[in-house]
């Protein structure tokens, strides 16, 4: 008898532990269903939305500051003292124009980002629901339109009130400390950024927890969507930390403050959208929401048993069919005998 191969390293720790087994299943079903296709599209409107909502921001600024020469002038200045040497000229004649034609520029860039808005909305829904296997339903053209730009809206409303929640909590502490006069105190500060820390992690919890439980096409219940709201905060407060760590190392440099700052916006953006699906994918994938397996019911054995019929007595029409083969035998019989 042939011995049995015993498991692998790599499937004794899948037995061994659950959420290693779950975090191979959720990269499988990741890969599957075409994550990182996802992914780049998500990136590729985000990116596009940028230009965009600055053109917005700049037009809301101008139209704010308009009667104030002063504060108009000193929001050109920070802006062009965050850019690098030798682009002030050029940067501070673009922004000059945009801020004579605000309102144009206004209207313009937010028609192009409530486009770019909608098509990164469409590529995020499509990508959470086909992390469930499921195909994107046909519905009227108009229905789906004021669907995503509902769900568009509420992911906007949900990433306010994080943001408060996060601002709010972190200033109101800052303002105790120094009412109490402990607002120069090494332990005091460091309290402060635990507390910011873990404000920004309930307040990513509750977008996660939104986001993959609303916006994939097929609503997932909240106990559902709650663990893989915990994986995506997590993840997404560690991908936070390590960009201001990238930021606060490029920025020291010209060239870097330039071009690092750029991609390293461009990664963060991926890095981001690929956390996004791999957390619906690690809800998916989850024991709560495994497919019970179907139980195969064993067929009965069969048995034969022949079947006999017994008749007791011909049927009137097999009757005459007998009596008419007896008389024409006997017809023929007798016709022999008289030819002899």
């Amino acid at each position: 008898m042939a011995e049995q191969a015993k498991p692998s390293w790599f499937e004794r720790k899948r037995k061994q532990h659950r959420w290693f087994d779950h975090l191979i299943r959720s990269g499988g079903r990741y890969m599957d269903n075409y994550g990182d296709h996802y992914a780049a599209a998500i990136t590729y409107f985000s990116i596009l939305a940028i230009v965009p909502l600055l053109m917005v921001a700049f037009s809301v600024a101008g139209v704010i500051l308009e009667g104030d020469a002063v504060l108009l002038a000193q929001f050109k200045a920070e802006i062009v003292a965050a850019l690098p040497r030798g682009a002030d000229s050029s940067v501070d004649g673009i922004l000059n124009t945009v801020l004579a034609e605000r309102r144009t520029v206004g209207y313009f860039g937010f028609v192009v980002a409530l486009y770019s808005g909608y098509s990164w909305m469409v590529s995020l829904r499509d990508a959470l629901t086909a992390q469930w296997g499921l195909a994107r339903p046909e519905l009227p053209f108009l229905r789906t339109i004021l669907k995503d730009l509902l769900a568009l809206v509420s992911l906007g409303v949900a990433l306010l009130i994080s943001i408060g929640i996060t601002v709010a909590g972190s200033g109101m502490a800052e303002t105790v400390l120094g009412w109490v006069g402990l607002a120069d105190q090494g332990w005091a500060q460091a309290s402060i950024r635990a507390l910011s820390i873990v404000l920004s992690l309930g307040a990513n919890w509750l977008v996660f927890l939104w986001v993959l439980a609303k916006l994939p096409r097929k609503p997932v219940t909240w106990r559902s969507a709650m663990r893989g709201a915990i994986f995506g905060a997590i993840g997404f407060e560690l991908l936070k930390q390590a960009g201001a760590l990238y930021l606060s190392q490029v920025t020291k440099s010209t060239t870097g403050a330039v071009f690092g700052s750029i991609l390293g916006l461009f990664i963060f953006v991926n890095l981001v959208a690929r956390l996004l699906v791999f957390s619906a994918a690690w809800t998916a994938t989850a024991r709560d929401n495994a497919p019970a397996p179907v139980e195969k019911a064993t067929p009965a054995p069969a048995v034969i048993q022949p079947i006999v019929e017994v008749h007791g007595r011909p049927s009137p029409r097999a009757a005459v069919g007998l009596l008419g083969v007896g008389l024409l035998l006997g017809r023929l019989l007798r016709f022999r005998r008289t030819g002899r």
